[in-house]
């Protein structure tokens, strides 16, 4: 394992608790940092907590993403403990359930995007500001392969995560000049809880499209990040990084 320097730097990783955000957490802490996990689910929060305190200094916020009021609390409370906040890996996120487009219920479209596009948008509004005090960040938002591609069956999960595309290069363009890296990753799917949320043939479909005939592995995505919100990564912002295995084709 490549040793990134992320040593006195504080980092807050989304959906933290499992997953994606729980490999990240990881290999953040390896890597040298203090990091804050915020999650909604209190009882995967606190095991994921005892199983990190071994690796580093780490400490948990319940956070309800697409509450701005709850981002709020959670981002006034990580600084009261840890006084700045360096590195936001924004993960949090749900499939959603699986419909033609005009079948899809409204009120689920809705829930999707308020989680997975609102709530990136929810802690990047909350924390640039801090970031831009110190003129120094590091963001990578988590989007997927489906933002740049469209699933079928899953316009509200591609639409969010096309939406998070989008943010992040609004925002890496608007704070380019404040040494603050913003940029995304585009995984494939990786074999996650989140896949408990999708319909069987979903993800035979989307196993069927990778090249390299294998899900993500979620320490390859850890591993991408890590270097991402290194101080190394002096240059790059409002980039897209894909993790699809093949499968991208732009």
């Amino acid at each position: 394992m490549n040793q990134i320097d992320l040593n006195r730097r504080h980092a807050v990783v989304t959906g933290g608790a499992q997953g994606i955000g729980l490999s990240v957490a990881t290999r953040l802490l390896e890597s040298g940092a203090s990091v804050s996990i915020w999650d909604n689910d209190r009882a995967v929060l606190e095991i994921a907590i005892q199983q990190l305190e071994k690796a580093g200094h780490v400490s948990g916020e319940i956070v309800d993403v697409s509450e701005v009021a709850s981002v709020d609390r959670a981002v006034q409370a990580t600084i009261d403990k840890h006084r700045h906040v360096d590195i936001l890996v924004a993960n949090a996120g749900i499939a959603g359930s699986n419909h033609n487009t005009w079948e899809y219920p409204v009120e689920e479209w809705q829930r999707v995007i308020n989680v997975n596009l609102l709530g990136v948008y929810h802690c990047c509004r909350a924390i640039v500001p801090h970031m831009l005090r110190q003129n120094y960040g590091r963001i990578v938002n988590v989007a997927s392969i489906a933002g740049k591609e469209g699933n079928p069956n899953a316009s509200a999960y591609s639409a969010s995560k096309a939406g998070v595309i989008a943010l992040t290069k609004s925002l890496g363009k608007e704070t380019a000049a404040n040494n603050i890296a913003v940029n995304c990753i585009t995984p494939a799917a990786a074999r996650t809880r989140i896949f408990e949320q999708m319909s069987k043939e979903h993800v035979d479909y989307m196993l069927s499209k990778i090249p390299r005939g294998r899900f993500l592995e979620v320490d390859e995505i850890s591993a991408m990040v890590a270097w991402l919100v290194s101080e190394e990564n002096s240059f790059t912002t409002a980039a897209v990084f894909d993790l699809s295995g093949g499968r991208a084709t732009y």
